[in-house]
């Protein structure tokens, strides 16, 4: 997953950050500020460090606020001086004017708050809490402002006639689409009540996700004993002893959730019982009465989203999100999961069948009466299921897996073999916490291309999930080169051991490192369309290009080496793996397919049909049995109660990973065609899609590169959905 960025304006308008009540707030007045505080906070200007680094080592969170009010502040200074040039509107002292403005807004922004996905803490959300509303005001001030927007307009009117280069029309375009999108065109009471609406689901959205960041702290199983561990490794043992060492729980084991339904040890867990308990406590987050409670604000959020869907002249909030995706519709997206969910369902029953007769043969065997498969003993008994078909497990992998090795023989020795990038690991550069790695990139020529940062450890201050974030992004108008970031959450050992990876984790790093790539590989003028700044439904497209490496035998001869002898995977191991590649897809499918159609389900009703709190879960249900999803053994990947996503820049968005794995899909059949694994194939991958960002129509660099129109076959045979 990654989160698309652009300059501060952008961000204000296109990605929702934005948009609000205007209110009095610090930026409407610039702060008196002494000399010796301007040069004590460094937002206020670019990092001296290399390509604009952040200056992890002296920003300190009471920074964040004095920065947040002044580039407010000189934002708005510059934008009025743009709405009220007495010069006609040209593409220079508007469009670009506008590209140009916000620079320190757009730092701070950038720093703060990928910081508070990876290391928050009281201070960062509840500045966060407190500036929600503030940046809504602050967007709807720019996108709202009628002088502006007659000037974008009469750009727009004759953009054709202007001189400009495709990526300069297209620019133009965007703006223009931005504004209308956003309200421009709305009655003055119409853009009171957007203003309205957009600064209360900001302030929603951040209680939204501080919720379920506490709470799934907060619901961390506590296990007395280590007999009721049984099935987990040794070193799995010592980190949940050391999990309950940090809450002060000497003698006990804590086993921390993930941000998904289901959790790893689910499949190892010998005791039933204590699958049962780990089970139902991820699946009551958010829903159970607590202070981490989200119906009350997923109702409130969807009849905000459904209103304003309306007052734009569109049916629901689906209808005015899906028009500027590639998708266009929800006709579209329907038809698309609505095709794939009977075959997903289907397989994922037979999967379940086969369960059932090891559970049926197990409890024959000890004399005791069986017991009917449930959602906590899914994984455990695929587990089995997978043993005796392929004659191997996770923890016979895991030891050919060690995280540094992976991401510097495996994810880098790739994407040196495709494109030529070379790696070197900085240690004289700052870091937000002790965990991250950073590493300079050159391209093919030698020269820098950009900085990485991989910050692969879980920990409570961090949210839930993998993504990808850019620090800096490339632009030519502003002469800037990408500093991109990977976040993953895999648990971290006890000193002195090892960090062995499974397989899933080893295909989410060279996942996220595809979004790291999208961003390197940007190669655009305006900062509007710098790397992954392109429709969500087209974003996950090239980071699932990018997992293809992680089987691929060169690649993965060169990492998958034993972390104690060096000896490689053995040939037989690597066959069995890729010869299970399709099994369990039926249970990874539909739960899948369950939350993307719930994210559909309720981001399709009109504003006088949203349920009330109480009924949440209840419409959830509901939904789920409407969509052919709701085999009772498999949940819904996210319950609505803590699909963050859906709360944050993916509502009614959810759709895209699988809308994008149909172009990934179609993307492996052409290296494979090609002759995978070379620097000709991989110029041409960077050369017609990974460089151009945003620039041009996403489907467009598509059909340029593969050379036709994507086709859905790819993606039905790889899932094994073509199966009666």
């Amino acid at each position: 997953m990654t989160r698309p960025t652009a300059c501060a304006l952008a961000l204000a308008i296109a990605t929702g950050l934005a948009g609000g009540a205007i209110q009095a707030h610090a930026a409407d007045k610039k702060p008196a500020m002494s000399t010796a505080a301007t040069q004590s906070n460094p937002l206020f200007a670019d990092s001296p460090l290399s390509l604009k680094y952040p200056q992890f080592d002296r920003i300190k969170d009471s920074d964040f606020a004095p920065a947040f009010d002044r580039g407010m502040a000189e934002q708005l200074k510059e934008v009025n001086a743009i709405a009220n040039n007495r010069q006609p509107a040209t593409f220079e002292n508007t469009i670009v004017a506008l590209e140009k403005s916000g620079q320190i807004l757009n730092r701070s922004l950038s720093v703060f708050f990928n910081l508070t996905g990876a290391d928050t803490n009281d201070t960062r959300e509840k500045l966060q809490s407190d500036y929600a509303a503030k940046f809504s005001a602050h967007g709807d001030a720019i996108s709202l402002n009628p002088k502006l927007f007659a000037r974008i307009k009469s750009l727009h009117d004759r953009r054709n006639d202007l001189g400009l280069d495709a990526e300069g029309v297209r620019l133009v375009e965007r703006y223009y689409t931005d504004f209308v999108r956003s309200g421009a065109n709305l009655s003055e009471a119409q853009k009171a009540r957007v203003k309205a609406i957009n600064a209360e689901l900001a302030t929603l959205g951040t209680k939204f996700s501080q919720n379920v960041l506490a709470e799934v702290n907060a619901s961390a199983v506590v296990v007395d004993t280590k007999e009721e561990l049984a099935g987990l490794s040794d070193e799995q043992v010592s980190a949940a002893a050391e999990a309950a060492k940090a809450r002060k729980l000497e003698g006990k084991y804590v086993i921390a959730l993930l941000n998904t339904t289901g959790q790893p040890a689910l499949a190892q867990l010998e005791n039933r019982a204590l699958r049962e308990r780990l089970y139902k406590a991820s699946i009551a987050r958010g829903s159970r009465g607590n202070e981490f409670d989200n119906t009350a604000i997923v109702s409130q959020v969807l009849k905000l989203r459904a209103e304003r869907a309306k007052i734009m002249g569109y049916p629901n909030h689906a209808a005015y999100v899906l028009e500027d995706e590639t998708a266009r519709n929800p006709d579209a997206v329907n038809a698309m999961l609505g095709k794939l969910a009977p075959a997903a369902v289907a397989n994922a029953k037979r999967e379940a069948a086969d369960m059932q007769a090891v559970i049926d043969a197990e409890q024959k065997a000890k004399g005791q009466p069986s017991f009917k498969l449930e959602p906590w003993d899914w994984a455990f008994y695929a587990e089995k299921v997978r043993q005796a078909r392929y004659n191997f497990d996770e923890s016979q992998l895991k030891p050919y897996f060690e995280m540094k090795n992976v991401l510097e023989n495996g994810v880098f020795f790739a994407a040196n073999k495709l494109y030529g990038l070379t790696f070197k690991q900085r240690t004289d550069l700052p870091v937000y916490h002790p965990d991250v790695l950073v590493y300079d990139v050159f391209d093919a020529d030698g020269k820098q291309l950009s900085i990485f940062l991989a910050d692969m450890y879980a920990r409570s201050s961090k949210r839930g999930g993998a993504w990808m974030n850019e620090y800096v992004s490339q632009s030519k108008l502003t002469g800037n080169l990408p500093v991109v970031a990977n976040h993953l959450n895999i648990p971290k050992p006890p000193a002195g051991q090892p960090t062995l990876m499974t397989w899933d984790e080893v295909t989410t790093t060279f996942h996220e490192f595809g979004h790291a790539l999208h961003g390197m590989f940007s190669n655009v003028t305006y900062p509007r369309f710098s790397g992954t700044n392109v429709p969500r439904d087209f974003v996950e497209y090239p980071s699932q290009v990018n997992e293809m490496w992680a089987d691929w035998p060169e690649v993965l001869a060169n990492y998958a080496k034993h972390y104690q002898t060096g000896a490689p995977m053995p040939k037989e191991l690597l066959d069995k793996v890729l010869a299970a590649s399709k099994f369990n897809q039926g249970f990874a499918t539909t739960e899948y397919l369950g939350a993307a159609m719930l994210d559909q389900s309720f981001h399709q009703l009109p504003a006088d049909s949203i349920p009330a709190a109480k009924d949440v879960i209840a419409f959830e249900e509901a939904a789920l049995k409407a969509n052919g999803t709701d085999f009772y053994a498999v949940p819904p990947r996210y319950r609505t109660a803590y699909f963050s996503h859906i709360m944050g820049g993916y509502s009614a968005g959810y759709y895209a990973y699988i809308w994008s794995e149909v172009l990934d899909a179609e993307s492996v059949e052409w290296f494979k065609e090609n002759g995978g694994l070379s620097r000709k194939n991989g110029d041409w991958f960077r050369a017609k899609l990974l460089s151009r960002g945003g620039s041009e129509d996403a489907i467009t660099t598509f059909k340029e590169f593969r050379g036709r129109d994507p086709q859905i076959e790819p993606l039905l045979k790889r899932r094994g959905l073509t199966a009666e």
